[in-house]
């Protein structure tokens, strides 16, 4: 209990500063992070699935939050995670949890990499205290007017220092010896960014604070009455990106430690459990998250209690200090979310695939590419729709061998897996053979012949069989082997 006491302290610390700068890239009240924050401790950590992963709002949902507050107002995110959470559950009740871990990490890689492009380029706006465009395309094309905006104006510039400042603690903290090293990079990035603001009046903005009671607005029922059917695809992205993030990072907790394995389709439900009541509040969506998990299991938790406890002490903050959220500054919550983003793109793993499996790092790099120059749930589509043609190409290996030896039939073997995929090429092959010479045709290679390549390669033999040409000799008993 000592060591689960300790990790709670530790990933609450963690989990504070994340929170709230989480709920203000949202566009969100600062206190609606740490409820979900609190209910990911609460509620979700009380459940069985997975015992060592924490939950509570993540930087891989705040484009997403983003867009749909300002598609369809604060009120109406309330019934998107309320519906999210349904979906988990009822998914949960299916055991359809294990096939989240039959999507192709490339896809997932590339879905947070095209998050963290988006959420870099528009934090770099809030530090510098300037107002970002929609969509992600024009965040990125908008940077270089934005840099020159800043370099005009003493305020901007004064903003752009704290957030990068911020950013330098955090990378650099690390490092720190002693008992200042165990102090989460955040957490003192934070802290010190606010005194050195109020010690030298830092002329930035600071968070907006409306009180924890104010900020919780359950959705009424004329909510649910004015939504657009437009919300459903935003319920089904919310409710993907969610799982995804979520399993996968249960699967990444149980590398980290000895204890006991994620039951999948009981973690799903404990998520879903978790965006139910946050939806019922009117608070930020949740997901499992690494940062937070493996802050857990570095600091020694042995049981689910760490992280209920980060819950309690999340909620004894908002409850007991609310008034200490007016103190921080907004752009060193930027600069952490900008850190955040940063470490969202797998900059060593996409050179490692290219590498060994190029097919492979292209969809993460076309799943990213999709999701900063559409949105989030068809960028997910697209990579999902590539890695399943990627995977059926793969699939469909036919080698053709043409054995003529200048006199007698020409021989054809066919082998491996024919599929339409490799029609066209099997097919160009057949008709470039000579029409005076006859052909045997062996299938007895193939492992797999689908309905359209078997019904084409019948009608070439008959065709170039009928009276008048060389007759085709089609061979199809398959070969025992020895």
């Amino acid at each position: 209990m000592r060591q689960d006491f300790a990790a709670s302290l530790v990933v609450f610390l963690v989990a504070l500063p994340l929170c709230v700068g989480v709920a203000v890239a949202s566009g969100v009240p600062a206190e609606l992070g740490l409820v979900t924050g609190i209910v990911g401790g609460l509620v979700t950590g009380l459940l069985p699935g997975s015992s060592l992963q924490v939950s509570g709002p993540a930087a891989g949902l705040t484009v997403l939050v983003f867009e749909a507050v300002d598609t369809y107002g604060l009120p109406a995110l309330g019934v998107i995670v309320l519906a999210t959470g349904l979906l988990q559950l009822a998914m949960g009740a299916l055991r359809l949890g294990r096939w989240f871990r039959a999507i192709s990490l490339s896809v997932v890689e590339g879905m947070l990499a095209g998050i963290g492009l988006v959420l870099i380029a528009g934090q770099l706006y809030a530090a510098a205290g300037l107002t970002a465009p929609a969509s992600g395309t024009d965040k990125l094309l908008g940077l270089p007017g934005a840099a020159v905006d800043a370099l005009g104006s003493t305020e901007a510039l004064a903003s752009l220092a704290v957030g990068a400042g911020t950013v330098a603690v955090m990378v650099l903290w690390r490092r720190m010896p002693g008992p200042a090293g165990a102090v989460p990079g955040a957490l003192a990035a934070v802290l010190l960014a606010t005194a050195v603001t109020l010690a030298f009046g830092v002329p930035v903005a600071t968070v907006e604070v409306q009180g924890l009671l104010d900020a919780v607005q359950p959705p009424g029922a004329d909510v649910f009455g004015g939504l657009e059917a437009g919300v459903l695809g935003t319920i089904v992205a919310f409710t993907l990106i969610a799982s995804a993030e979520s399993l996968f990072s249960a699967a990444a907790v149980d590398r980290l430690h000895d204890g006991p394995r994620t039951q999948y389709n009981k973690e799903l439900m404990a998520q879903g459990a978790g965006n139910t009541v946050c939806g019922v509040l009117g608070a930020l969506p949740m997901t499992a998250v690494i940062v937070r998990s493996s802050a857990n299991v570095r600091a020694g938790a042995r049981t689910k209690a760490s992280r209920v406890m980060h819950g309690v002490w999340l909620l004894l903050f908002a409850a007991l200090l609310p008034a200490a959220l007016a103190l921080i500054p907004l752009p060193a919550l930027a600069g952490i979310l900008v850190h955040a983003g940063w470490k969202l793109i797998p900059f060593r793993g996409l050179v490692a695939l290219w590498r060994g499996h190029r097919g492979e790092a292209l969809i993460l790099v076309a799943t990213a590419v999709s999701i900063v120059v559409v949105n989030m749930f068809e960028g997910v589509l697209i990579g999902l729709a590539l890695s399943v043609v990627k995977t059926a190409w793969e699939a469909s290996q036919a080698k053709l061998e043409v054995v003529d030896k200048g006199a007698g039939p020409v021989q054809v073997h066919l082998s491996g897996n024919a599929t339409f995929l490799r029609l066209p090429k099997i097919l160009d092959t057949l008709e470039s053979l000579p029409q005076d010479r006859p052909v045997e045709l062996d299938l007895t290679g193939l492992h797999h012949v689908d309905h359209a390549c078997r019904t084409a390669l019948k009608n070439w033999s008959e065709r170039h069989s009928t009276p008048g040409t060389t007759p085709v000799k089609l061979t199809e008993t398959p070969v025992t082997a020895p």
